[in-house]
């Protein structure tokens, strides 16, 4: 019958429901869809190599007892990996032949940039000019490796994609790999816990972990002495580069072409990349669109906030790191307070043994009240620009897109001034980064906007009362 394949794979899923996670199947087999059934081969469409990847990496074990159990001892599967919109790449039973840069079914294939300078001459702008290449320094944590990363729901995703990353670095579907997250959800050590792993493994590697920022202090200082292109060709020798806080490149066009150029040159000899970002690419603003576009070829995964027991979790494997006995009931209620994000969560640990050994006190749960009541009460939430925009223009009734239209409307420049003010204050954005979000301006714009603010603030009693209240919501 014309739709036996779709029975099989019915049958298969009700199986399979009852052996995972409600969300694991949600995630890795809803999307799936039974293309035909032959001989006891039961042919499956994915929806990228990374899905296939993913599936015989985590379910293939249950995949292959579900198939022979519906099908027979014969049974075997075969993978239709979607490659492009109309395009799909067929394979053999438990093996698909991955897509390559030289596939011309892939869209945005990357540019060369071509390394045309020796090694050995190249200046290392993190040490001195002229070290060679194996003995850079990787700049990295060495406390954040995978086993001190603790795995949840919240970050299944994103911790086996790296790891598969670490065990075989700019070989697998998912290069370059984006994780994103808000503050203090780890995705630093996550990152580094990639690089970590691939020294370990494969010693001879370069791998490379930067923040966006120092990045774009070393181009400028290149610029300054003329050394462009020895910035340019040091990190082109690269086999693993991590650079971290991505979005901190938003309205910088000089150091987006550089990081452009040296992304191609990497993506297409085979190295890997890995960013990480405060937001998935889509929503990142100041960011010139080819880029974006590049920072989707691989896979982008998010960090959630951990749900209580990943929270509790964290909490067990830091005490038991540490050689410390907490009573359950303490961390218990840690766990249930401090719920933002792993670095709260952390802190408000230490705070709790430095109470306690300060004051030789006991740990106890009257100690972990007072201490989390204070450290909720003290701890201001992190705001962003998208939140203080929204602020600003409820206050002033108009519409949060007024912020991005070209007008000269003294309303809409005074609301999109006081945002910049108030995003300059409020938060760790560059000047560059407001301004890109803000009514696409550059720094300079911003910078006078804050001058603005301030200098009638000073002077305009009505305006102060403005200021006054807006800067109450925000810190509701």
């Amino acid at each position: 019958m014309s739709n036996d394949h779709e029975k099989a794979w019915e049958n298969c899923l009700r199986i399979v429901k009852d052996n995972v996670p409600a969300i694991s199947f949600r995630t890795w087999f809803e999307p799936i869809v039974p293309v035909k059934l032959e001989e006891n081969v039961l042919t499956i469409q994915v929806p990228s190599p990374f899905f296939y990847e993913y599936l015989e990496e985590q379910y293939i074990d249950i995949l292959r007892k579900t198939l022979r159990k519906e099908l027979g001892t014969g049974a075997k599967l075969e993978y239709s990996v979607v490659v492009d919109n109309n395009n799909t790449v067929d394979s053999k039973p438990y093996t698909v032949k991955l897509p390559t840069n030289n596939n011309k079914s892939i869209k945005n294939r990357p540019l060369s940039a071509p390394l045309t300078q020796e090694e050995k001459s190249i200046k290392n702008p993190f040490v001195i000019p002229g070290i060679q290449k194996l003995h850079i320094d990787p700049q990295l944590k060495m406390d954040n490796t995978f086993d001190n990363f603790v795995e949840g729901e919240c970050n299944r995703l994103a911790r086996s994609a790296g790891f598969a990353v670490a065990q075989n670095p700019g070989g697998t579907a998912f290069n370059p790999l984006m994780i994103y997250g808000n503050s203090g959800l780890g995705k630093t050590h996550l990152a580094q816990a990639i690089g970590i792993e691939v020294k370990e493994r494969y010693p001879e590697k370069v791998v490379l972990y930067v923040n966006a920022n120092k990045f774009q202090t070393q181009f400028a200082e290149a610029t300054r002495n003329n050394n462009r292109n020895d910035f340019l060709h040091f990190y082109q020798m690269i086999d693993v580069l991590i650079i971290d806080d991505v979005q901190e490149f938003a309205g910088k066009e000089k150091t987006q072409e550089t990081f452009f150029h040296i992304f191609n040159h990497l993506h297409q000899t085979g190295k890997q990349l890995i960013l990480t970002s405060d937001k998935p690419p889509i929503e990142l603003k100041g960011l010139e669109q080819r880029l974006l576009s590049r920072f989707k070829w691989g896979l982008t995964a998010d960090l959630q906030i951990p749900d209580f027991e990943t929270r509790m979790n964290i909490l067990r494997k830091k005490i038991y790191k540490d050689g410390i006995e907490i009573p359950e009931e303490v961390l218990e209620y840690v766990a249930s307070h401090i719920n933002t994000n792993v670095r709260e969560l952390e802190g408000a640990l230490i705070s709790l043994l430095a109470q306690a050994t300060l004051n030789k006190k006991e740990i106890t749960l009257d100690l972990a009240i007072k201490m989390v009541n204070k450290l909720v009460k003290n701890t201001r939430r992190e705001i962003s620009i998208d939140f203080i925009t929204k602020v600003v223009c409820d206050y002033f009734g108009m519409p949060v897109e007024n912020l991005q239209a070209k007008t000269r409307k003294r309303e809409i420049v005074q609301a999109r001034q006081i945002a910049m003010f108030f995003s300059k204050s409020m938060t760790k954005s560059s000047l560059a980064s407001i301004g890109s979000q803000i009514g696409g301006k550059d720094h300079a714009t911003v910078l006078h906007a804050c001058k603005t603010v301030s200098n009638l603030k000073d002077t305009d009693k009505n305006f102060r009362v403005y200021i006054d209240e807006i800067e109450r919501k925000l810190k509701m």
